[in-house]
């Protein structure tokens, strides 16, 4: 009864988004072409890079018009249309949204279309299409892409007697730069910070891909409990032993928002971060003095063929089930994915292709004057990602509390991560025994 009442109150819903997000800012006009409706996340310049496409797909035939909405949490907003047979004909979604929704089949999976045109593998930086890829179908393709890659300061590293030419290249040396480029008042007080695994955060999750771990076997195992994994957040929790819990948040308090020029990188209290090739875009518009570069994140010494590790990510683009004109959706998403569509979006957000191939024009006028080293770092035999799994957000929320509790030595990182690994383990189990009964329904 409650499944059922909830069902009515989304399908009650539905209509009313969907309206007040497509039918009532824009009405179709009667001028022969195919109007498809187009739901993307972005705003500000990221939101124009994708506008300028749309419009030159607009002017490049005559057939089919592109109408592109800005929708904010638009993967919550895409589960209601499509529950209310309502969805927009093309969606821009996050690469960690594919496997939840395919199993959820809110995405018509591309396979023959990408065969019909002869579309493949081979035309894309390998991780990336893998990303697109969720128990071998295709639900979407790629659109702009990142990779991580160590960010460091070169006057601080001057400054410290570091070769600013020369990053750390081992786990080790990266532990070993991090503590000539750390300074303190003379009250002991934190000043400045070579290396903090929690800044900015966001991937604290996944510090045990870089020592050789993984989050699960791909198909139906947990594996936070590694002895990778391990040995990962033991180094991390290292940092707050070193330097102090206290003292360590009382210098954290001291940053400003990711995006203004407090930022703790930009600043320069945070000598060396982790971050994405976005990076660039932030220390040209708050720190454009700012002297940096980039190179591949360290790997841990006794393990040199680690040195291939490397986190990716995409945005991604994708026809929701029960879109209206699905071809005509393909066609654009076919002119995104040219190489023509593609270095028009990812030069105007500033990030590298997914494409294998890219023009000598777009690598030697980027504004990123590292953006050779993200498509390199891409290209590695062992990249990983968030995990393809349904419980995915539920995980990532478990393993950013347990990494919480071993920073502030609440729990080692044997105990915690064994918690984890239970908790989600229990949950994986229940959504697979939920989707083979699904599978079994008429």
């Amino acid at each position: 009864m409650l499944r059922a009442l909830r069902s009515a109150a989304i399908l009650a819903v539905v209509p009313l988004v969907y309206l007040g997000f497509t039918r009532g800012q824009w009405r179709p006009p009667d001028d022969g072409r195919v109007h498809i409706s187009y739901w993307e996340k972005w705003t500000g310049f990221e939101g124009e890079a994708m506008r300028a496409v749309v419009e030159e797909f607009n002017r490049s035939q005559d057939r089919i018009h592109v109408e592109l909405l800005t929708i904010s949490q638009v993967d919550q907003k895409l589960l209601l249309a499509t529950a209310g047979g309502v969805p927009p004909d093309v969606v821009g979604l996050w690469s960690s949204n594919l496997a939840a929704f395919a199993d959820r089949q809110v995405l018509l999976p591309l396979d023959d279309r990408l065969r019909e045109h002869g579309i493949t593998r081979d035309h894309y930086i390998p991780a990336y299409w893998d990303l697109c890829e969720y128990q071998g179908r295709m639900y979407a393709l790629p659109t702009t892409p990142a990779s991580l890659a160590l960010h460091w300061n070169r006057a601080l590293f001057r400054e410290a007697g570091l070769d600013p030419d020369r990053p750390p290249r081992t786990i080790e040396e990266l532990d070993e730069y991090s503590a000539r480029l750390t300074k303190r008042d003379e009250r002991g007080r934190l000043l400045q910070m070579g290396f903090m695994p929690t800044e900015p955060g966001w991937w604290n999750y996944a510090w045990g891909y870089y020592f050789g771990g993984a989050l699960w076997n791909g198909r139906d195992r947990v594996t936070a409990h590694s002895p990778e994994n391990i040995r990962a957040f033991t180094w991390a929790r290292s940092y707050s032993e070193q330097y102090g819990v206290g003292a360590l948040q009382l210098f954290q308090s001291g940053f400003g928002s990711f995006s203004s020029p407090q930022n703790a990188f930009l600043s320069g209290k945070v000598a060396m971060v982790l971050q994405g090739v976005w990076m660039g875009n932030f220390i040209d518009r708050y720190a454009p003095h700012l002297e940096w570069s980039a190179a591949p994140f360290p790997y841990p010494a006794g393990d040199p063929e680690l040195a291939e590790v490397a986190f990716v990510e995409a945005d991604v683009i994708a026809i929701p089930v029960g879109a209206r004109h699905p071809d005509e959706a393909f066609e654009f998403i076919r002119f995104v994915n040219s190489q023509r569509g593609m270095e028009l979006l990812c030069m105007g957000q500033r990030k590298h292709s997914p494409l294998a191939e890219v023009s000598r024009e777009f690598i030697e006028t980027h504004p990123n004057p590292y953006i050779e080293v993200f498509i390199e770092v891409a290209k590695r035999e062992r990249t990983f990602s968030a995990p393809k799994t349904p419980i995915w957000s539920e995980y990532a929320s478990e393993m950013n509390a347990a990494f919480d509790e071993i920073w502030l030595g609440q729990r080692s990182a044997d105990e915690a991560l064994r918690r984890v690994n239970e908790r989600m383990q229990r949950a994986l189990d229940r959504w697979l025994e939920s989707v083979a009964r699904r599978r079994m329904e008429p």
